[in-house]
């Protein structure tokens, strides 16, 4: 083993954290990371901490909740006074490269007004050079498919499938093949650039595949693989006009999910599909994911050849409603929208089994810093996953999941009255899931407490039936709020600075 490992950190956007096999799923087929998992720690409770992407991201790569990176949206920029994975690999003597993209939002105020970087929310995280970017055009990736011989006239309709008589849900397979898509380019960039790796010089690669974030199609065979008819229940209400009636931020997220953001050339919203369109997006979405896991089968196998030199990290920036409570996409409260999943591999770190404690995305750059014997420049969120990776139980771990959604964009969904209140109070939500209840505290609108386990997912607001398990949550909730202040400079002495 080199003096310092190999770094390996796989986002799969948008994945939900019960699709995997290796934890039970009874439905969807991920040989690749059920066989990795045998080699490695699996966080069963791991959790974004917010959504969109860009916000999402910002906690990964900085291990700090949004309460404190105040990334909101996407195009919200990140601080550039704030440290991340790179700018650390950077201080450990590695270049830190990039295949495929952060979603990072440049400081403007570190920027010229005329740099272009500051006229798209697509820039890179600070720290990494780029070896194959995959921006949301696409461009590197269409180069290299007409390359491949398809028409690049073509390209404007990708990802558009065939319909399907009498079905809004088609499940024709695109134009580009299994081993032409997103995936499968940016694997074969990843393995060109290993390919040019100094032997005994430690490397780290960051590898950001888009997919199964939407659009919502995929090549054959993953297309039908899945039977629409095979899979959980949805959580939920009855209906989507019911869902919408438990809490005005429900509205207001239905009125906000458009369909064309799932599928290309669609019109409407996703609370308009029917059970049976969800099951056939759903079943695609299942074969988006077998999809990724086959690549990553193929990394894995590559990566087994120096197993005894690299600490691997596969994750997801947020998850995915994909039906469940009549809605698609990421955001709001439900749980399934923040948990995803989390599988890590290092020599003489990581030991297979399995963590059931709370984890979340913020616990990724501590344990990055931890691997490498780093200090951070500022104070994580987050803490160190190592002593699970090592086996043991770390004292006075969290005993819930901490994640926000900041809605002041879905302001204009609200009525007027509630527009104006949330306005005041800052248009946030706060949510506290633990094992028995999900406490969500909003800023201007009221506030829930729910069932963590109903199997149903159902709607039913407790708050006033259950003032014990009110008064509970949300007195932990504001606890660890406050033990979440930024703590960067304020235990140090100005005199004690340097000394230590």
């Amino acid at each position: 083993m080199t003096s310092r490992p190999n770094i390996l950190l796989i986002t799969a956007d948008q994945w939900r954290g019960d699709c995997l096999g290796t934890v039970g799923h009874p439905v969807v087929k991920t040989p690749s990371l059920d066989a990795f998992a045998e080699t490695a720690t699996v966080f069963e409770q791991h959790y974004a901490t917010t959504a969109p992407c860009s916000p999402a991201r910002a906690s990964l790569y900085t291990g700090l909740y949004q309460m404190n990176h105040r990334v909101i949206w996407n195009g919200a920029p990140l601080d550039d006074r704030f440290d991340n994975i790179a700018r650390a690999g950077r201080r450990a003597g590695y270049v830190p490269t990039l295949f495929g993209y952060t979603d990072t939002s440049p400081d403007p105020r570190v920027h010229d007004p005329n740099d272009p970087a500051l006229s798209t929310y697509e820039g890179v995280l600070p720290g990494f050079s780029v070896r194959q970017p995959l921006p949301e055009d696409d461009k590197p990736w269409r180069s290299w498919l007409a390359a491949r011989g398809h028409d690049p006239a073509s390209f404007d309709t990708l990802h558009q499938v065939e319909p399907e008589d009498g079905e809004l849900i088609s499940r024709k397979a695109p134009r580009y093949s299994k081993d032409e898509t997103q995936t499968a380019f940016l694997t074969d960039s990843f393995f060109n650039w290993l390919g040019e790796q100094d032997a005994g010089k430690p490397w780290m690669a960051h590898i950001s595949f888009l997919r199964p974030h939407p659009p919502v199609t995929v090549p054959e065979p993953y297309n039908t693989m899945y039977d629409p008819e095979n899979g959980p229940e949805f959580k939920g209400a009855e209906s989507a006009w019911q869902e919408a009636a438990f809490h005005p931020l429900v509205s207001a997220l239905q009125e906000y999910q458009h369909l064309s953001s799932h599928i290309p050339g669609a019109n409407g919203h996703a609370r308009d599909l029917t059970r049976q369109d969800l099951k056939r997006l759903r079943a695609l979405y299942y074969g988006m994911i077998t999809e990724v896991d086959a690549q990553l089968g193929r990394i894995f196998t590559a990566i087994d050849q120096i197993a005894d030199d690299t600490v691997i990290i596969f994750t997801s920036d947020h998850a995915e409603m994909m039906g469940d409570h009549w809605m698609l996409g990421k955001g709001g409260f439900y749980k399934e929208s923040y948990h995803i999943p989390l599988i890590i591999r290092g020599p003489g770190v990581a030991k297979a089994g399995r963590v059931s404690a709370f984890t979340s995305a913020a616990d990724i750059f501590p344990t990055l810093l931890d691997v490498l014997s780093l200090e951070p420049k500022h104070k994580p969120d987050g803490s160190s996953l190592a002593p699970y990776l090592r086996g043991q139980t770390p004292t006075g771990w969290r005993d819930a999941a901490l994640y926000e959604f900041d809605f002041r964009r879905l302001l204009q969904f609200f009525p007027e009255e509630l527009r104006r209140s949330c306005q005041a109070g800052g248009a946030s939500a706060l949510t506290r899931l633990g094992t028995d209840w999900q406490y969500v505290h909003f800023s201007g609108l009221p506030n829930l407490l729910l069932a963590a386990n109903d199997e149903k997912g159902g709607i039913e607001n407790k708050a006033e039936s259950e003032p014990a398990a009110l008064i509970q949550n949300m007195n932990a909730l504001l606890s660890s709020r406050m033990r979440h202040n930024d703590e960067t400079l304020a235990r140090t002495m100005v005199w004690e600075y340097y000394s230590n």
